[in-house]
């Protein structure tokens, strides 16, 4: 079972643990050396309290302790999602229910109407986290000039119910259900 919570300062050595060499081999970032992680973790704290507050950072808690961290940007009324774990983690199943805990967050709590996430192409596991949550998948452009690859596959998630949520592909009807993920034009 796991949990979310904010993050602490005494979090930070877990943290420099779970943005490892590994774990970043996909993000337009380095490993963290035990000073980012401190400067890092300062970092999410101060923004805790910012008003408007624009980033939420959830630490992902199990029995072993801190294995991953949740991020949610919110704009107005979507967001943008992200999220990393402790490479010795993987394949349990710890980011599918941490990105579901953060939605239902996003929808409950904030009442955002979309959420997005992106991840690099060649990171199938992340596109299984998203695919799990009902995803429809699309490669898009990387803007970012640090990516690591041009192109990214983006998710875009309606927590909003509406009543002409339909999904086309190849000009047909293939959907048509609320709280799916669907293109985004805004990532």
């Amino acid at each position: 079972m796991i949990s979310l919570r904010e993050l602490t300062l005494a979090d930070a050595a877990a943290v420099r643990r779970i943005y490892s060499d590994t774990s970043v081999k996909y993000l337009p970032r380095t490993a963290m050396t035990a000073e980012s992680a401190v400067s890092w973790v300062t970092g999410r704290i101060a923004e805790r309290h910012a008003v408007p507050r624009t980033l939420y950072c959830f630490g992902i808690d199990h029995s072993d302790g801190l294995v991953g961290v949740v991020k949610l940007n919110p704009a107005r009324t979507s967001a943008a999602l992200s999220y990393i774990l402790r490479e010795d983690v993987w394949g349990h199943g710890y980011a599918t229910k941490a990105v579901a805990l953060v939605l239902d967050f996003a929808s409950t709590t904030l009442g955002l109407a979309s959420v997005c996430a992106k991840h690099h192409p060649d990171n199938h596991a992340s596109g299984r986290v998203l695919t799990k949550l009902s995803t429809v998948t699309y490669m898009t452009a990387d803007t970012n000039p640090a990516s690591r690859s041009p192109e990214v596959i983006t998710y875009s998630r309606n927590l909003r119910p509406t009543r002409f949520d339909v999904l086309m592909r190849g000009g047909y009807l293939v959907a048509s259900r609320t709280y799916n993920w669907a293109l985004s034009d805004d990532m």
